[in-house]
């Protein structure tokens, strides 16, 4: 717990029941996929999902009131923040990295299961240069907006950092968009064989991050609005910012390597 007369540049965080409630939350996401899946029935995913939404909520109103209102995150709190996003990206690198192993593995060395072909006999892949090329652009564009809104939260200009935030939200959702309607419209399912598998899992799992640095920086947006960022001291625009670009790299070797090279 924090105390009135600490004498030292660290923020002992006070007792919070959010960490509880998250895990249980998180707990009941997963039981409430399996039910889903097995018995078609989404009530328990349905409440698992507000649980964890108003975790998220509370938490993060907590983390702001500590930085923006009570002072606590010192320019020694902030460097481990800093530190500690760094390495959860790293850790997120390596979660991708085993997608793309798995994937060359399979491409550089079809079996005879698949009759040694890649793609395999009766897949037909995407087109590289139509909805997948529009993604690439759409991501490219808001790593230069969110860049943008960096550099005008730097110089202080509010309002420019407030259109380009939104200009960056704005095509993460229709990123998101393009996403679930190119999946809608494939031929192949993840079922069918290790193309299907490697391709829904890699793309899959990076359209979840797009929608996690949306959500990031739709609070980061709610936050700019208010107020709680300055030139000196915006940590959580950082952390989002950084984790947009991750998502932007992910991408582009998504592209490159199963959209164009491995269809």
């Amino acid at each position: 717990m924090t105390s009135p007369h600490s004498h030292h540049p660290y923020h002992l965080v006070d007792m919070s029941p959010w960490p509880l409630t998250g895990s249980i939350s998180a707990m009941m996401l997963t039981t409430g996929l399996v039910k889903w899946f097995h018995q078609y029935n989404m009530n328990l995913l349905i409440l698992s999902f507000m649980a964890i939404l108003l975790t998220m909520i509370q938490w993060w109103r907590d983390v702001t009131r500590e930085g923006t209102y009570q002072g606590l995150h010192t320019s020694m709190v902030i460097s481990g923040l800093r530190w500690g996003m760094i390495l959860f990206i790293l850790s997120e690198i390596l979660f991708f990295f085993s997608f793309f192993w798995a994937f060359f593995h399979s491409s550089l060395s079809p079996t005879i299961e698949i009759g040694m072909y890649w793609p395999p006999l009766g897949i037909q892949p995407f087109n590289p240069f139509q909805i997948p090329l529009l993604n690439t652009t759409i991501l490219l564009s808001s790593g230069a907006t969110v860049t943008w809104a960096h550099h005008a939260i730097m110089e202080s200009n509010h309002s420019q950092a407030i259109q380009s935030l939104g200009l960056t939200i704005i095509l993460g959702v229709y990123f998101t968009a393009l996403q679930a309607y190119e999946y809608l419209e494939a031929s192949f399912t993840i079922a069918d064989s290790v193309f299907g598998s490697t391709f829904f899992v890699a793309t899959g799992f990076h359209g979840l991050h797009v929608i996690i640095g949306t959500s990031f920086l739709f609070i980061c947006f709610l936050r700019l609005f208010n107020c709680h960022f300055s030139s000196k001291h915006h940590v959580g625009f950082e952390a989002a910012a950084w984790y947009w670009h991750f998502v932007d790299v992910v991408w582009l070797f998504l592209y490159i390597f199963i959209y164009w090279w491995g269809g």
